[in-house]
């Protein structure tokens, strides 16, 4: 018996259903049975008395938060291709990467998006025969709603750990108000037309400060055994850093991680934003204003990080400095305390740190805000705020002005650090701590 031919709608669906069937059997090789999860920890907290063992699953390698809409690209960026440089901490043999449009205000239309190795820095060139074309559910090009974000099918990539990728973005249309990360201390570029593929960097002519879209980069592999997030401000975003040579104190901390014995093998994802508070979020957009707060963010930026297993908070600074300056230090000890207790809830370790030294800094009245910070400070060293406690005050202060900055750690703002400064702040970190156990314990 003859079958009917099928008919042009029939055969679109058919299609679509085995695009589906095959994507998710190449999800499936990256997953096998350890299984890919893209947040959190375990349900309960876990005290391990050694370093994890590394398992083959996804980790989360690198981060970034989105932090505001670009005012200066209202309408997006048709017709220009962004490539964004990103560092890896851990690496892997297999890559995804989280798209973000955050702050948009429509649908984000990318019709073309790539992955490769970088060739190394100061170029926007690709290693040749690295570059990979990416997909989303089987798709070459993605739709990320407004407010929302999405995720790109696995491709099979070798990663190196402490390397340079290049994440390339086309949107053919305008697509509305450009999510990104204004301080990411790293020279990206941009060229006109489609150059998503272009494995040399010749067509990109224009420098930019800035990530767009990309937020995260996880790996597939047996490097890790999960990540640790850094959430901050402007000192974990990692500002006045030397420019594109990766020296935020998260940067040195990976670079322990990876190597010092007995340490937590995790990836480290910095989700500093500059200017970011704990309690209030910038006055912005109605629906969502930049620069959200830690407890605004948390989840997202925190607990929907892929292997998560440890958090690091850097945070409290500007909820004194900022106007609306808060100056009751309980009210900043009990913001700490609902994340600490997210976290918890989740089964992830909480590191948290004291606050840093400002006095100096243009706007400083010490009479009103130094005893809030030190008010603060104590509460954290008296052990009632986090799991663990690293003294970055204790680090970076002057010991003959205590409520300054060392000078040989002070990038010159009486604020910041300096690449020194950041080191010794990732010296500091007790990498026992990020799995609630002294270090040693493994030695």
């Amino acid at each position: 018996m003859t079958r009917p031919p099928l008919s042009r709608g029939t055969a679109g669906a058919l299609l679509a259903a085995l695009v589906a069937v095959v994507t998710l059997v190449s999800a499936a090789i990256f997953l096998g049975t350890a299984g890919g999860t893209t947040g959190g920890g375990e349900p309960q907290r876990r005290r391990p008395d050694a370093a994890p063992a590394a398992v083959s699953g996804w980790t989360g390698s690198w981060a970034a938060a989105p932090a505001a809409a670009d005012p200066r690209a209202p309408a997006g960026l048709p017709g220009t291709t962004i490539r964004n440089v990103i560092h890896t901490s851990v690496g892997g043999t297999g890559a995804r990467i989280h798209l973000s449009n955050l702050f948009g205000n429509r649908p984000l239309l990318l019709t073309h998006a790539s992955l490769a190795v970088s060739a190394g820095p100061g170029t926007a060139a690709a290693v040749p025969g690295t570059m990979r074309r990416l997909s989303f559910g089987g798709r070459g090009a993605v739709s990320v709603p407004a407010g929302g974000d999405a995720v790109s099918d696995p491709v099979p990539l070798t990663v190196a750990p402490a390397s340079d990728l290049l994440v390339t973005l086309y949107a053919a249309a305008p697509s509305g108000p450009v999510t990104l990360h204004p301080h990411a201390r790293q020279v990206s570029w941009l060229a006109r037309g489609d150059r998503t593929e272009d494995t040399g960097g010749t067509p990109y002519t224009v420098r930019t400060p800035y990530w767009r879209y990309v937020t995260g980069l996880d790996v597939w592999g047996t490097q890790a055994a999960g990540s640790a997030v850094a959430i901050g401000d402007s000192i974990t975003d990692g500002v006045n850093s030397t420019m594109s040579a990766n020296h935020r104190w998260t940067d040195f901390l990976a670079a322990r991680l990876r190597s010092e014995p007995g340490a937590p093998r995790y990836g480290v994802l910095n989700e500093g934003i500059s200017g970011n508070r704990i309690l209030l979020s910038n006055r912005g957009g109605r629906e969502r204003p930049n620069n959200p707060s830690a407890l605004d963010r948390f989840d997202r930026d925190v607990l929907g990080r892929t292997g998560v297993r440890a958090v690091v908070v850097e945070l409290g600074v500007n909820d004194i400095l900022r106007r609306p300056q808060q100056l009751d230090a309980r009210r900043i000890v009990d913001g700490l305390r609902r994340l600490v207790a997210r976290a918890h809830a989740r089964g992830l370790v909480v590191v948290g740190s004291t606050l840093t030294p400002f006095g100096g800094h243009p706007g400083v009245v010490p009479a009103r805000q130094e005893p809030v910070r030190l008010a603060v400070n104590a509460e954290i060293r008296a052990g009632r705020v986090f799991d663990s406690v690293v003294d970055f005050d204790r680090v970076l202060r002057d010991p003959a002005a205590p409520q300054r900055l060392l000078p040989a750690y002070d990038s010159g703002d009486r604020l910041h650090p300096n690449d020194l400064g950041y080191q010794r702040m990732a010296e500091a970190v007790d990498l026992g701590a990020l799995v609630g156990r002294p270090v040693d314990a493994a030695l």
